[in-house]
């Protein structure tokens, strides 16, 4: 019988760790997975263990010589110089031990994600360990080394020849999966992002629409920092809504970064915990209506590792199974592990006060802007005769 979903996750993700203080801490995974555990809302035949994507699999999108440059700075025998020519040994991308490794398990991670769905195992699956969504083919960035969502993509096309749409909320421009598609009309990406006037990676503006047989086929919305919850929701409802009925996708792969919270420390955005309740029903809700269900869901970006990862992660879950929590509180256990660990106070409710969110002086103007980005990037013209802007 097949499940609704499963969740990809190895303890072996830990392995995913560029340094001590990097921002990104692979403990995120083990977080989610076990606020899951204690709320009762997944058991064991839910999980299945992330495997070792091949050379030949990364080949679908990297360069053979970027690959061979990660194995030698896994084992710590790269030139400096020629390493910086690949974006490894950066200050957001640090070379580390088995570097090579820990990357492609989590490429495979997103491939048995990928086949538990298009062999009909299940309706859903998600990696907690991917949304590396930075990558390029021959240059790691933005704390990306290889690319899962952009292999994951080209995975589906050459074994099942889909119609992808990809979808990705992430508070960074999704611009390394962008680039990979740009001209290819069968796949559509879709990225809901910060403005890349103060953000990483500046890219990601309404004219970025594709080129050559792939124009029409790539939509951003960059939205002005400082955004609340309502703006953000009424610009990705209406987005992926609308970009779905106009490309009618095969199956739908999300990228669900967190780090559009308040709380997160390297963004400029305001939402709440409402934000991370709403797009993955969304997302499922699209799924059934033009995908028979298909849907693939990757982690991504999201810094406050303690407050926020755990529930924002845990909610795609819960909108794949059609699950909700037995009760508003966190349970016990887990806060009483985890708050030895952090420094911060814990939520202990599955919701956010609205109070966290400051007082934001120019809502009324940051909402007007949104609205505007909105419309041009889904001008009518635009999306049903391809025509570009004069």
């Amino acid at each position: 019988m097949k499940k609704d979903a499963y969740l990809i996750y190895s303890e072996d993700y830990h392995s995913y760790q560029f340094n001590e203080n990097h921002p990104f801490n692979p403990i995120r995974s083990q977080l989610v997975y076990e606020l899951l555990k204690e709320s009762q809302l997944i058991n064991d035949t839910d999980v299945l263990f992330p495997r070792v994507a091949t050379d030949e699999e990364l080949l679908l999108f990297h360069d053979s010589h970027y690959i061979e440059q990660v194995k030698k700075a896994s084992q710590e025998t790269i030139n400096e110089q020629i390493a910086e020519q690949f974006g490894l040994g950066t200050e957001d991308t640090p070379i580390f031990k088995n570097m090579h490794e820990a990357s492609s398990l989590i490429v495979g991670g997103t491939l048995t994600a990928v086949d538990a769905v298009l062999e009909g195992k299940a309706n859903h699956a998600f990696n907690l360990g991917g949304g590396l969504h930075h990558g390029f083919k021959r240059k790691a960035s933005g704390f990306c080394v290889y690319n899962d969502c952009a292999i994951g993509i080209k995975y589906i096309q050459k074994k099942y020849g889909l119609k992808v749409l990809y979808v990705d909320t992430d508070a960074h421009h999704g611009d390394g999966v962008q680039w990979a598609f740009y001209d290819d009309p069968t796949v559509c990406t879709l990225s809901i992002h910060e403005t890349g006037r103060y953000l990483f990676p500046g890219t990601g503006g309404v004219n970025e629409r594709g080129q050559g047989k792939g124009f029409g086929f790539s939509f951003n919305v960059p939205i002005d920092a400082f955004t609340e919850d309502d703006s953000f929701l009424v610009n990705y409802k209406k987005a992926l809504s609308e970009i779905a009925e106009y490309f009618k996708p095969d199956i739908i792969f999300t990228q669900n970064g967190s780090d559009s919270h308040c709380y997160d420390p390297l963004t400029h955005l305001c939402t709440t915990m409402k934000t991370f309740q709403e797009i993955p029903k969304i997302a499922h809700e699209i799924a059934h209506k033009y995908c028979e269900g298909r849907w693939i869901a990757v982690a991504g970006g999201g810094y406050d590792y303690w407050r926020v990862v755990p529930r924002a992660w845990a909610n795609v879950w819960l909108a794949m199974t059609n699950q909700q929590p037995s009760s508003e509180q966190i349970p016990k256990s887990w806060l009483e592990k985890w708050q030895k660990e952090s420094n911060v106070t814990l939520p202990k409710t599955w919701t956010d006060d609205p109070s966290i969110v400051r007082n934001i002086p120019r809502k009324k103007e940051i909402e007007e802007y949104n609205s505007q980005i909105l419309n041009r990037a889904l001008d009518p013209l635009y999306i049903q005769q391809k025509k570009p802007f004069i």
